[in-house]
C-alpha cells in the first residue's frame, strides 16, 4: 500500500514562498512540518540517515528574523530541503552509505550546499544513498534500503533514492542527489516526481564523494517540474534567459536502445510516455553508436570507480557491501588502455549523438522502460565486465539514461502516468545550455496523467 501524503504533498516552492510572504506561514513552520513528516514516515521509508532537527530549526528562526526585517534570498528563502548523504554539510555525518564512513562528520558545506544556503533553502537532514552512489537500485546501503512511497516493498531507484523518497512522500519540497548514471533520474521517475541532471559541470561537484569524475553531476529533485527551475538557477546563480517558443520535439524510440533485445523493455511503459510526450516526429540513433555508448560508460566508470576505491579495497575490503565488493573486483582488472581508448573515443560519440538535435530541440524517451522492481529484485550477475547490459536489473534501470551522462547533457524526467499503479516517467533531453528548452517542453505536456492497468506486456 501506498504511504500516506506528507505535508508538502502537492505543494509547490512558488506557493509556499508566497504563503511565506503574505504572512500565513513562517520557514518555523515549515520546518517542524518537515520534521515531523520525518518522523512519522521515515520509519516505513528509510528516506534519511540523519535528521538535523535542532540546526534545521534555527536556520528557519533566522529565514523568518531575515525576512521581518526585509531581506528577501528568493524562492528558496525558508523552505525544508533534505541533502543526499554523499554530498557534505558542515557538522553532520556523510556515510556515503557505508561502513567505511561510520563516524564521519566533514567540517565544510559542498560547492552547492554552500550556494543552497546562500539561496536561503534549510537543510533538514541527509538522505539515504545506495552504496558510494555505485547502484541504481536504492537498495544496497549500510543503513538498509530506502522503499518507495507508492509501494513500500518496492526500490525507489538509486542512487539517490532517499532525496526520492524524501520528496514523493512529501516530507521536503525539494532535494539534492547525484546523477552518474542516472542517479537523479531514474529514483524521481520510479517515485513519480520531477528531476532534473543539468549539463556536465554545471553544478560544483566540490564537496561532493566521486563515483566517477568524469560522470558525476549534481542535480535536484523536487515534487513539482516547475521547482526544479528555481532551485537550477539557485545552484549556479544562472539567469538561463532566452526564446525558447516553438520548441521541437522528437521521439527516440526505447526499440533503437535495445539493438540486441537484452534490456527489459515494458511496452505499456513506451506506449504510455510516447503519448504523454506528444511528440510526433521520431529520430534515432545508429546501433553501433549504442553499443559505444554503454562500452564506453561501463568502463570509463568502473576504472574510475576503481581508482576511487582501490585503498579502500586493499585495506579493509570486509566493509565493503558484497555486491559493491564484487563489482569493484571485476572493475581492477580492467586494463589501463581501455579507459584511453573510451576517453579518446568521447569526441566522436558526442558528434554522434549532437546529431540528433540538427532538427529538433528537444529528444524524448522513458526515463525507465520498466516500473519500480521489488526490492533486493534477485539476478545473475554476468560473466565479464560489471554491469554487462544482459537483461540484469541494473542495466535495464541505466539503459535509457547513462548514454547522456556519457556526453554530459541535460535531461529532465517528469512524471507520466502509472501502469499498474507505479509511476512512470517522461525523459526529455536537450543540448548544453539550452535547458529552458526542457521546461518550456515539460510546461506543455498534459496535465493530468493517463494510467494503464492490466498484466505486464510479453
Amino acid at each position: 500500500m501506498p504511504i500516506s501524503p506528507g505535508p508538502f504533498t502537492g505543494r509547490t516552492i512558488t506557493g509556499l514562498a508566497q504563503d511565506l510572504r503574505a504572512g500565513r506561514t513562517t520557514a518555523t513552520e515549515l520546518v517542524m512540518q518537515a520534521l515531523d513528516a520525518v518522523t512519522k514516515l521515515d520509519p516505513q521509508l528509510n528516506a534519511f540517515v540523519t535528521v538535523d532537527h535542532d540546526g534545521a530549526l534555527a536556520a528557519a528562526r533566522r529565514a523568518d528574523h531575515e525576512l521581518a526585517a526585509g531581506t528577501d534570498r528568493g524562492p528558496l528563502h525558508g523552505v525544508p530541503v533534505g541533502v543526499k548523504d554523499l554530498i557534505d554539510v558542515a557538522g553532520l555525518p556523510a556515510t556515503m552509505g557505508s561502513r567505511h564512513y561510520a563516524g564521519h562528520v566533514p567540517a565544510a558545506d559542498a560547492a552547492c550546499v554552500i550556494r543552497l544556503r546562500r539561496a536561503g533553502a534549510i537543510v533538514v537532514g541527509k538522505t539515504t544513498t545506495h552504496e558510494f552512489a555505485y547502484g541504481p537500485t536504492g537498495d544496497r546501503s549500510a543503513n538498509g534500503p530506502s522503499r518507495n512511497p507508492h509501494d513500500p516493498e518496492r526500490m525507489t531507484g538509486g542512487s539517490s533514492g532517499g532525496s526520492a523518497a524524501a520528496v514523493a512522500a512529501g516530507m521536503v519540497p525539494l532535494a539534492l542527489g547525484t546523477d552518474t548514471g542516472g542517479s537523479v533520474r531514474i529514483p524521481a521517475a520510479l517515485c513519480g516526481i520531477a528531476g532534473f541532471k543539468p549539463a556536465y559541470g554545471a553544478i560544483s561537484a566540490d564537496g561532493v564523494f566521486p563515483l566517477s569524475r568524469t560522470f558525476d553531476h549534481v542535480g535536484v529533485l523536487a515534487g513539482d517540474v516547475r521547482d526544479c527551475l528555481p532551485a537550477y538557477r539557485a545552484l549556479t546563480e544562472s539567469q538561463l534567459r532566452e526564446d525558447v517558443s516553438g520548441a521541437r520535439m522528437a521521439w527516440l524510440d526505447p526499440a533503437g536502445l535495445n539493438p540486441a533485445g537484452l534490456i527489459q523493455v515494458d511496452q505499456r511503459v513506451t506506449d504510455l510516455v510516447r503519448t504523454a510526450s506528444g511528440a510526433r516526429d521520431e529520430v534515432r540513433l545508429p546501433a553501433e553508436v549504442v553499443t559505444a555508448l554503454r562500452e564506453t560508460y561501463l568502463v570509463i566508470q568502473s576504472c574510475e570507480a576503481a581508482a576511487v576505491h582501490a585503498a579502500r579495497l586493499a585495506r579493509a575490503p570486509e566493509l565493503f557491501g558484497p555486491e559493491l565488493l564484487e563489482r569493484l573486483r571485476v572493475a581492477a582488472e580492467l586494463p589501463g588502455w581501455r579507459y584511453v581508448q573510451a576517453m579518446d573515443g568521447r569526441a566522436r560519440l558526442a558528434a554522434s549523438v549532437g546529431a540528433l538535435f540538427e532538427r529538433h530541440d528537444v529528444i524524448a524517451l522513458p526515463t525507465v522502460p520498466i516500473t519500480a522492481p521489488p526490492l533486493q529484485e534477485p539476478e545473475t550477475e554476468p560473466d565479464g565486465e560489471p554491469g554487462a547490459w544482459r537483461g540484469t536489473v541494473r542495466a535495464t534501470l541505466l539503459s535509457m539514461t547513462s548514454l547522456w551522462n556519457v556526453v554530459g547533457l541535460p535531461a529532465l524526467t517528469v512524471p507520466a502516468g502509472t501502469v499498474d499503479g507505479l509511476p512512470v516517467g517522461l525523459q526529455l533531453v536537450c543540448r548544453p545550455g539550452r535547458e529552458l528548452l526542457l521546461f518550456e517542453a515539460a510546461a506543455h505536456l498534459p496535465e493530468k496523467a493517463p494510467s494503464t492497468p492490466g498484466p505486464a506486456a510479453p
